[in-house]
Order: C-alpha cells, then sequence, then structure tokens
C-alpha cells in the first residue's frame, strides 16, 4: 500500500492513516483525543495554582493549561483571493489553538524552500504572515529554514502555544443529547476559491481565510456552556461532525435549509457536482453548546464582525452517526469524506 493524495484530504484516509500509523505508534492519551490542539498541565515540579491538577480534567481542571497546535501548509497556489499561504499558515494553527478555548501566543515557523523559488515571491509571504500574526495578536518567536530540490515551491509548518484558562473545558466527548450545533458562518468558500483559481474560472468567491479570535471570544464572553468547538478545515462539516458524533457517543441531525451557503459557491458546486458538506474552509468554525444557550450564543456570535451569517443549524441526539433533515422532509446519512477531496488546499 503507497501513500496517495486521499491521505491528506482530512476524511476516511486521513483517518485511518493516524489510526494505524501515527496514533498506533504515538500512542498517547492526549494524542487520542484527537481535537485541533493538545491541552497539557505543566508537570508537578512547575504548579501555576490549584493542587494536584491533572491533564485535561473532566471539570475543566483547576489551573491554566498550555495548549499546543502544530499544522503544516502546502496550498497551491501560493497566493489566492482573500489570502495567500503565509496568512493562511498563521490563522490556521491560531484557529487550531482557539478551538480548545485558549488564548493563542506564540508561533514558531518552519520553510522549506524549493530551488528557484523567487525572493521577492518569499518575501511577500513572510510579510503576509507577520501581518497575519499581529491581527491575531500572536508572536513568531522560534523558526527554521531548510532548502530541497528544484522547483520553486513553497511549504510552511507553524506551531502554535497558548494557554486555556483554568475552569475552562472544551472537548468533544463533552457533547450530550440536547446540545445544540452552531455554525459560524457560509461554508465552502476557501475550497471554491481555490479550485476556481487552479482551473482559470473566473469568479468572484474569496476564500475565508481569518483568525476566528473574536468569534471564539464573543461566544465565551456570552456565557454560553461550549462543550466542543471545531474549525471546519479539511474533510468539510460532514467529516468534522462526524468526529465529534464518534467522540461522544451521540448522534447529529442537521438541517439542510438552515445550514449557510453563499450563492456564488452554491452555484459552483452546482456546476461541478460538489457537496458543501465536504468542502474545506479556512475560517468557519462549529460550536457545539447546551441547547439552553443556543439563542444567546448565536446572538453574539452574529454581532461580531465575521459572524453575520451564523446559524444553528442541527442537535445532538442519542445513537450514533450524523444525519440530516432535508428540504424535501426526507433523512439522509452524512457519511466521512471518502476518496481524494482537493488536494493542497491549506
Amino acid at each position: 500500500m503507497k501513500i496517495t493524495a486521499a491521505h491528506g484530504s482530512g476524511g476516511r484516509d486521513s483517518a485511518l492513516l493516524m489510526r494505524d500509523i501515527f496514533g498506533k505508534r504515538f500512542a498517547d492519551p492526549v494524542l487520542a483525543r484527537l481535537e485541533d490542539a493538545a491541552v497539557l498541565s505543566l508537570p508537578a515540579a512547575f504548579p501555576r495554582g490549584g493542587e494536584g491538577a491533572r491533564e485535561n480534567d473532566a471539570d475543566g481542571a483547576r489551573q491554566d493549561r498550555l495548549a499546543v497546535s502544530t499544522d503544516s501548509f502546502v496550498v497551491t497556489p501560493l497566493f489566492f483571493k482573500g489570502g495567500d499561504i503565509g496568512k493562511l499558515s498563521v490563522c490556521g494553527t491560531v484557529n487550531d489553538l482557539l478551538m480548545v478555548g485558549a488564548a493563542p501566543l506564540y508561533l514558531s515557523c518552519g520553510f522549506i524552500l524549493e530551488e528557484g523559488l523567487d525572493i521577492g515571491l518569499l518575501d511577500a509571504v513572510a510579510a503576509s504572515m507577520a501581518a497575519a500574526a499581529a491581527d491575531a495578536g500572536v508572536r513568531i518567536v522560534a523558526g527554521d529554514t531548510k532548502v530541497a530540490g528544484r522547483g520553486g515551491g513553497l511549504y510552511i509548518n507553524t506551531t502554535g502555544i497558548g494557554v486555556v484558562p483554568a475552569g475552562r473545558a472544551i472537548c468533544a466527548d463533552a457533547c450530550r443529547p440536547g446540545d445544540a450545533v452552531l455554525l459560524s458562518g457560509s461554508l465552502g468558500n476557501h475550497h471554491a476559491c481555490i479550485l476556481s483559481a487552479r482551473m482559470g474560472v473566473e469568479n468572484d468567491i474569496e476564500s475565508d481565510c481569518v483568525c476566528l479570535r473574536d468569534l471564539a471570544e464573543a461566544l465565551h464572553a456570552s456565557g454560553a456552556r461550549v462543550r466542543a468547538m471545531r474549525d471546519v478545515t479539511r474533510g468539510g462539516l460532514g467529516t468534522v461532525l462526524n468526529e465529534i458524533a464518534a467522540s461522544a457517543g451521540c448522534s447529529v441531525t442537521l438541517r439542510e435549509e438552515d445550514i449557510p451557503v453563499d450563492e456564488a459557491v452554491r452555484g459552483f458546486c452546482g456546476l461541478m457536482g460538489l457537496d458543501p458538506l465536504y468542502m474545506g474552509n479556512e475560517g468557519k468554525m462549529i460550536a457545539v453548546l447546551d441547547g439552553a444557550d443556543a439563542a444567546k450564543a448565536l446572538a453574539a456570535v452574529r454581532d461580531t464582525p465575521g459572524g453575520e451569517k451564523a446559524a444553528v443549524i442541527g442537535n445532538v441526539f442519542a445513537g450514533r452517526g450524523v444525519f440530516m433533515r432535508t428540504r424535501l422532509g426526507g433523512t439522509r446519512r452524512v457519511d466521512v469524506l471518502y476518496g481524494e477531496g482537493l488536494p493542497r488546499i491549506c
């Protein structure tokens, strides 16, 4: 068996790679949670308040904890409507920290540069990274550069560190029947933007590449009891919700009519035969929260720039799997992404 593009799709093949190779060889209880970032308590030799705090206490821990996430970016083209690989590398890792309730603080960055890359292009990417980091309120404090064979390509890895406040516990296995699923905005813009650029299709679709800090902070400030959060990237909404449902041992039912998709993206999907449920995004998140708090959480997100199209799109039930009630009144199963999807989307 060989690695294929499907192993980078964020769908079923990616999950199998994680289970059969990395999960087996790097066995660790924190890694096994498969959240967007690892949440870690400092060792006992470095106490930071609260005796006996443990990693990932179910009660949210009794001390501030570290959040750590790493991601690699191989998108083509390097520059696209609404963003570029530099902005993407900062926003992607910062967003992963935000999804475990952390306040992002620091980034490292590693560059793999192929011979033939234009120095001016590299400088433009670095400038974009610096601007995105400033906007996100994080500092780039470490890095590395390697030069590979000819080809003129550019790949970036970023690792982020943040702090999860004491008392905040966000994890997929905390979801329970009666919870609501909130989506922060329209699906599919990044995927449609990247595919349009590669195919030379002229349209006005821009990537949603953006830092989710303000939306996440508004959600927490609303007082909503947030169980889980994920940014909806590779594999799309369908795959992400299946991961959450499996971790929680619950079922999720979506309402098709409530899922926001911009008309330009919907038209592009119809032309290309794509399903917005499996399209990648770089500036959208879902939050699973106590159903009684759905209204105030939605109001808080909609009042925040970037969250104007947010919607409550479904609920958590007893059972297994993810389903969708269609506009026609039927119900269909929503599975994880199978196959290749769109490689090099991030």
